[in-house]
């Protein structure tokens, strides 16, 4: 098991050097961790992009630190201590690791600098302490959070309301693998609302709804502002996600005075049995063309 890094050709160069702070290197590379880290949650790492031998960026790279290239150097961690002391620290990943969360990042950045988007600094997931390893796992073959299926779980472990309304009668198909989180939002930081993908909320949903873009020679207002006013864009228990069903829904702006949306018989007195335009679609059983029309007599959007 010691000689599992050598067998992939990746003894490190700089193995018993010093670091810049005067902390020496494991003199045997990765072949000294692998020594007490046989784990297979350590061994996954060999399945995956960080520990290709032939890829020079790499840790495992010709030339590269292997393990230490992530956990800083090792040598005082990996030699021996008396009984009774604490044995010098390493880089270690996640939330819940004594090291620092930004000099874990930093140590991520160092080679994934051109990943991280400009607006991370000061981002909502830098503000709150957020650890790359507490969305990224860099031990293993695959990556969860980079694919499709998987990545709206591990946006779920913080984002729970989000996830909850997904889970509702009427959603994007999430848990189809249809899409994931990042197909709106970017995580690595936009100075946009809610770190959309877009300028704004309506621009992101055209990227997939452009028969919504329009322009319509008749707008619908609200429609063309903003999405979200009508929609709910995680999930709903109203049919196209909607935030409530009509017509209370259009009543949130139209009056319901004087038009037959509410209910009332030819007199103009509530009656008993609701009003035929409260049945079925609602308001759109005459207002059909709610995100605008084309229309020469588009202009109430009934056609």
């Amino acid at each position: 098991m010691r000689r599992l890094a050598g067998i992939f050709g990746c003894m490190a160069v700089l193995a018993g050097a010093a670091s810049e702070e005067g902390v020496p290197y494991s003199r045997d590379g990765a072949d000294t961790c692998l020594g007490c880290h046989d784990d297979p949650g350590t061994l996954a790492l060999f399945a995956g992009p960080h520990a290709v031998p032939t890829d020079p960026r790499g840790p495992f790279g010709q030339g590269q630190l292997q393990c230490e290239a992530c956990h800083g150097p090792g040598g005082s961690h990996a030699a021996r201590v008396r009984r009774g002391e604490e044995r010098p620290p390493v880089v270690r990943f996640g939330s819940g690791e004594p090291t620092a969360v930004a000099v874990q990042n930093a140590m991520c950045t160092g080679c994934h600098a051109p990943d991280l988007g400009f607006g991370w600094h000061g981002g909502p997931h830098d503000l709150n302490d957020v650890a790359c390893a507490d969305c990224h796992t860099s031990h293993g073959g695959a990556d969860p959070v980079l694919r499709t299926a998987t990545q709206p779980e591990v946006c779920a472990n913080c984002h729970r309301r989000e996830r909850n309304e997904t889970l509702k009668a009427f959603a994007h198909p999430v848990d189809d693998g249809g899409m994931a989180c990042t197909g709106c939002h970017s995580p690595h930081g936009e100075t946009t609302d809610g770190q959309l993908v877009q300028r704004t909320i309506n621009e992101t949903c055209y990227t997939c709804h452009a028969e919504k873009r329009g322009p319509y020679l008749w707008e619908h207002q609200p429609a063309s502002e903003d999405c979200t006013l009508c929609h709910s864009p995680h999930g709903s228990n109203q049919p196209g996600m909607l935030v409530r069903r009509a017509p209370l829904l259009c009543q949130g702006c139209h009056a319901e005075a004087g038009h037959p949306g509410i209910v009332h018989d030819a007199h103009g007195v509530a009656a008993v049995i609701p009003s035929q335009y409260l049945l079925g679609n609602s308001c759109l059983n005459c207002h059909t063309q709610v995100h605008g029309s084309n229309h020469p007599s588009g202009s109430r959007l009934m056609r």
